[in-house]
C-alpha cells in the first residue's frame, strides 16, 4: 500500500468516526431535550420567575382561589376538578353542575399565561375583565373572550372564531394552528391600562386598545352590540369557560404588572 493509499484510508476512517461520533452527540442532545420535556415540573415556579414577580393561579392539588361563576357553592360539584395535576372540566358529565371557572381575585395589569388542550373538536375559552355580580347571567356579558379550539373543530375555518381570536370580534393577526388533541398549547395574555394582546404558542394573534373609538365601533357592529356590559372593563375576573367539551389546563400563572 503506497503513503498516499494509506493517507485516503485513514481519511475514510477518520470522517466515518467523526459522522458516527456528530450523530451520536445530535442524538444525544435530542434525547435530552425529550427527556426533560417529559420531566419537567408542571404547576411550580423557576426561582427567576418568582424575582420577576410571578405567582401560580393553581398549585397542581386544588381548586384554591377558583370558583363557580355566580354558584360559588357549587363549585365542588361542578364540572371542574382537579385531575393528574390538571384542572379538567368534565363537561361530558350532565349529572355535574354547568358554569364557567373564575378566580377568586380580579385582575387589572398583567401578564397571563397557560397550557391548554381540547378534546377533538372541541371548543372553549379563558375570559378576561369578567364582572361577577347577579345582573350578568354568563362570563360572556362582560368579558373579552380568547378564543381555544381543536384543529378538527368547524370554526377552525371562521376568521373570527379562529384560536388565539378576540371571540367574534378580529380574526387573527398572524395565522397559527392550534396544536391537535394529545398536545399542548400555551397561552399568553397581556392587559396594560386597556390595551391587550393574545398570544398562541408564542405568535400574536389579537391587540386592541379597550378604551379606543375603533374597539367600541367593533362591539356595536357585532354580536355583543346589544350586551350593554361587554368589552368595557379594563379590569375583571379570570375564567375558563365550561362549553360540553372536555378541556385541561397547567401551568396558569400570572404577573401583575
Amino acid at each position: 500500500m503506497t503513503k498516499y493509499s494509506l493517507y485516503i484510508l485513514t481519511s475514510i476512517v477518520l470522517f466515518t468516526t467523526s459522522c458516527k461520533t456528530d450523530k451520536k452527540k445530535d442524538f444525544e442532545i435530542l434525547r435530552s431535550k425529550e427527556i426533560a420535556a417529559q420531566n419537567k415540573v408542571h404547576n411550580e415556579l423557576l426561582d427567576i420567575e418568582k424575582e420577576q414577580g410571578w405567582s401560580l393561579l393553581f398549585d397542581g392539588e386544588s381548586l384554591k382561589g377558583w370558583h363557580l361563576f355566580n354558584k360559588p357553592d357549587s363549585t365542588q360539584f361542578s364540572a371542574w376538578e382537579v385531575k393528574d395535576g390538571m384542572i379538567f372540566c368534565n363537561a361530558t358529565d350532565e349529572s355535574k353542575v354547568f358554569g364557567d371557572l373564575v378566580t377568586d381575585k380580579a385582575y387589572k395589569n398583567y401578564e397571563l399565561q397557560f397550557d391548554w388542550q381540547m378534546a377533538l373538536r372541541g371548543n372553549g375559552g379563558a375570559f378576561i375583565n369578567v364582572q361577577e355580580t347577579p345582573e350578568y347571567k354568563a362570563t360572556y356579558n362582560t368579558g373579552i373572550e380568547y378564543q381555544l379550539l381543536e384543529p378538527e373543530h368547524m370554526d377552525t375555518a371562521t376568521p373570527l372564531k379562529r384560536p388565539g381570536t378576540i371571540w367574534g370580534l378580529t380574526p387573527q393577526l398572524n395565522t397559527v394552528e392550534a396544536n391537535p388533541v394529545g398536545q399542548w398549547n400555551t397561552t399568553r395574555i397581556i392587559q396594560k391600562d386597556g390595551k391587550i394582546q393574545f398570544y398562541l404558542n408564542g405568535i400574536l394573534t389579537a391587540e386592541e386598545e379597550i378604551n379606543s373609538p375603533t374597539w367600541r365601533n367593533k362591539v356595536a357592529s357585532s354580536k355583543f352590540k346589544d350586551a350593554p356590559g361587554f368589552g368595557k372593563a379594563t379590569h375583571g375576573k379570570i375564567a375558563f369557560q365550561n362549553w360540553y367539551f372536555e378541556s385541561w389546563f397547567r401551568n396558569v400563572k400570572i404577573r401583575e404588572l
